[in-house]
């Protein structure tokens, strides 16, 4: 797949406001400060389409961009820390929720994950959430461009062993923004369900 166009269709914070056109979207979760927007950039080939920063939290919004005319990347709020009030951060998971849950348009949910860490209880609480979800879920490592062979192997396993007691079974994508690391194995994965 070549991407040719990427558009960016707006910010939205309810799901009556999101798109209505029925194209297919592929949508990007993970803890905040895990290299979602990089990722995204890397993947659309666009230098600073999706907003990044160093600060924690930064994508308030539910980001629709479309791609080549027929298909969204949907770049979801971090979760965990984020300098916000807990009102604010219950409301982005009560709409989060419904998204992945109850979205007809929504085929595929890349969850990213920081390859050099565990996945934490916050990755675990949106793997048990997916099981709910009518998409397919891919496992996607972050930041792999920082450990050996060996190290990336074993992030891996790690990433198994922590689904294996959740009943889950989901493929796990090396990637990196840093030095496009799994960036041919993510188009793959999109076109096989967009």
């Amino acid at each position: 797949m070549k991407i040719a166009s990427v558009d960016f269709v707006g910010g939205f914070t309810k799901l009556s406001q999101m798109p209505a056109d029925r194209f297919p979207e592929a949508a990007f979760i993970g803890r905040s400060n895990v290299g979602k927007s990089s990722l995204i950039n890397r993947l659309l080939q666009r230098k600073n389409l999706a907003r990044t920063s160093g600060t924690p939290g930064k994508t308030q919004q539910i980001n629709f961009f479309l791609v080549n005319g027929r298909f969204y990347v949907v770049d979801l709020p971090g979760f965990g820390y984020a300098k916000v009030s807990k009102t604010q951060r219950a409301k982005w998971q009560k709409t989060i929720g419904h998204y992945l849950t109850e979205r007809e348009t929504l085929k595929v949910v890349f969850q990213l994950v920081d390859a050099r860490h565990k996945p934490t209880a916050l990755d675990e609480e949106v793997m048990i959430l997916l099981k709910e979800s009518p998409a397919e879920h891919v496992v996607v490592l972050t930041k792999s461009d920082k450990l050996s062979g060996n190290e990336r192997q074993k992030a891996i396993t790690r990433v198994h062993k922590t689904m294996a007691p959740l009943g889950l079974e989901r493929p796990v994508l090396l990637t990196s923004a840093e030095d496009g690391r799994g960036r041919p194995e993510l188009i793959d994965w999109l076109s096989l369900y967009i």
